[in-house]
């Protein structure tokens, strides 16, 4: 019986010996060619102490969140310490193509990337987020992580680190620039996302219930979309100029000057019918925004 607790693992050699695999080279970074990877029905699900970058095609077993990955194109995604991959009823996936990065976040310790890799917000995208690339992308990241592999399985000297990690870096800023290529050039889900968003914004600020349940989070929008707060952010950012956040006071500055411009309720109750707690909070806010207070709007229109 395959058992649903995640697996964890914790460094380098364990990931080595749950596959099968012989002993790493270096006991903080490995590189494996996922064609290797050995079936094991009992496992059906591994969390990860470590980051995690993969090149995979040919398969539709591997789950992540609630979706399962589709492989039949040449695509990558990144994971960092604390996540979850899940197999399917018959466990995690073997019929698959290309390369598994694991750096454990101690080899970053000390070096330009320690840091800066939590710059690289795709690290918690989700698995519909996945990176396409075009086969020229995939040859050129293909040969950055040969660098990587031939410095890995040479002696390991002063310089090794740094040269590995220079290749990292360089990796991890072509996949950035891919991603920012991958929200333009895939239009189609790109703009289905925003016009969802429009659309449950709209709903959102249409509530009468909204006394209740206040104004919106930015977590909250992105599980309703079902996408990550950093990859709508990303996608905003790229098509629109603007955050999430900005996207849902555009919204909200929308409402309050139709109500404060179509009907007689007063501005506390414009507020209040809006989520805010207080309506100083409103009055503020809508100064903030249109550089007008809600009364100065109203009395532009009588």
């Amino acid at each position: 019986m395959a058992n649903s607790k995640p697996y964890n693992i914790q460094s380098i050699t364990e990931i080595h010996r749950l596959m099968g695999l012989p002993k790493p080279h270096h006991p903080l970074i490995g590189i494996i060619d996922a064609s290797e990877l050995k079936d094991d029905p009992k496992i059906r699900a591994i969390r990860f102490d470590l980051y995690v970058i993969s090149m995979k095609r040919g398969c539709d077993k591997l789950i992540y969140g609630q979706q399962k990955y589709d492989f039949d194109e040449g695509l990558m995604a990144f994971f960092s310490p604390g996540q979850i991959l899940r197999g399917d009823e018959t466990g995690m996936p073997t019929n698959l193509e290309g390369w598994m990065l694991f750096i454990h976040p101690d080899f970053l310790w000390g070096t330009s990337l320690a840091n800066r890799i939590k710059k690289y917000e795709y690290f918690d995208y989700s698995v519909n987020e996945a990176l396409f690339l075009s086969e020229k992308e995939e040859m050129l990241i293909n040969g950055i992580v040969e660098n990587i592999k031939n410095e890995y399985h040479a002696n390991i000297d002063k310089f090794s680190q740094d040269i590995i990690v220079s290749h990292l870096e360089t990796l991890l800023n072509y996949a950035d620039r891919f991603y920012q290529r991958q929200f333009i050039t895939r239009k189609i889900s790109s703009h289905q996302i925003l016009d969802r968003l429009e659309r449950l914004l709209s709903d959102y600020f249409n509530n009468e219930d909204l006394v209740s349940t206040g104004l919106p989070t930015v977590q909250y929008i992105s599980d309703q979309l079902n996408i990550s707060p950093n990859y709508l952010r990303g996608l905003l950012k790229t098509l629109t100029g603007q955050s999430t956040q900005q996207a849902i006071h555009d919204k909200l500055i929308e409402k309050a000057k139709e109500k404060l411009s179509t009907s007689e309720l007063s501005i506390s109750e414009i507020a209040y019918a809006l989520g805010f707690e207080h309506p100083q909070s409103f009055s503020k806010f809508f100064k903030t925004k249109t550089l007008q207070s809600p009364l100065e709007f109203r009395r532009s229109f009588n």
